[in-house]
């Protein structure tokens, strides 16, 4: 038995998030079942680094599963990206790694983006792929706003009220909002996340942009530690997984949390 590390992306629009689920049609589902097809029918495991929610994208999502059969790395790219069509799924790497590594539990960092686009004709291309905000926003109020939540803090106010991380403490290791024409993306990156942390700030920031809240209201939002005062969330269209980071020595198994 071989163990490969996978990084993937996907367009999240068909499906249910990363977690097979009962009903709907999730990513890990059809990676999973994809692999019976040159496993003789045999469905193998896969193990991702993060569960992103329904509607949710990835670029840079990286899991792992464990190959019976004498493989190359390219081989298993080929045979999954053949057996994984017609759904939006592309095995971008296959690697063979060691039986320690763990896509979830190896990781040390987790990378987002979050695509806006800033105007006020429909969108045609990017329908689905951004978040679509026609009202005037302020980038730079956002970045400024938005380095009050980097660091370590108590996140309550930005999780989903069903999260079952241990604790609300985590470490956000940068929060930027940058633009490009009509084009806002805010990148963001730490250990782990809560469900919904990223969507929930964005959702705040997109309020300071607008000029309806001020960087003195997002940082009282979060100090309240309360759900109740979050803004709003964003939706999952312009959400992208992009990168997960990986020590030198990705044996280490200390479980972290996910986010969506």
């Amino acid at each position: 038995m071989q163990r490969f590390k996978l990084t993937l992306e996907y367009d999240g629009r068909p499906f249910v998030g990363w977690q097979r689920q009962r009903e709907g049609l999730s990513v890990q589902a059809c990676l999973e079942e994809a692999s019976a097809g040159f496993e003789g029918g045999v469905v193998r495991a896969v193990t991702g680094a993060g569960r992103t929610d329904a509607g949710v994208h990835a670029t840079g999502q990286v899991a792992h599963i464990d190959i019976d059969r004498p493989m190359s790395g390219d081989q298993l790219q080929a045979a999954l990206n053949h057996y994984v069509r017609p759904h939006p799924i592309a095995v971008l790497a296959a690697e063979p790694v060691s039986d320690d590594f763990h896509a979830r539990f190896s990781a040390t960092s987790r990378h987002y983006r979050y695509v806006m686009v800033n105007r006020r004709a429909p969108l045609s291309f990017e329908a689905g792929l951004a978040w679509q905000i026609a009202a005037p926003l302020d980038a730079d109020a956002m970045h400024a706003a938005a380095q009050h939540l980097v660091g370590r803090h108590d996140f309550t106010t930005f999780r989903h009220s069903q999260c079952q991380a241990k604790s609300p403490l985590k470490t956000l290791d940068y929060l930027t909002v940058v633009r490009e024409g009509d084009h806002i993306e805010v990148r963001t990156g730490a250990r782990s996340f809560l469900h919904s942390q990223v969507r929930s700030m964005v959702g705040c920031l997109a309020l300071v942009g607008r000029g309806q809240w001020t960087g003195d209201d997002l940082k009282a939002a979060l100090d309240a530690a309360d759900r109740t005062r979050l803004g709003f969330n964003a939706p999952p269209d312009g959400l992208y997984l992009a990168a997960v980071g990986y020590s030198a020595d990705a044996a280490a198994r200390r479980p972290v949390d996910q986010a969506g």
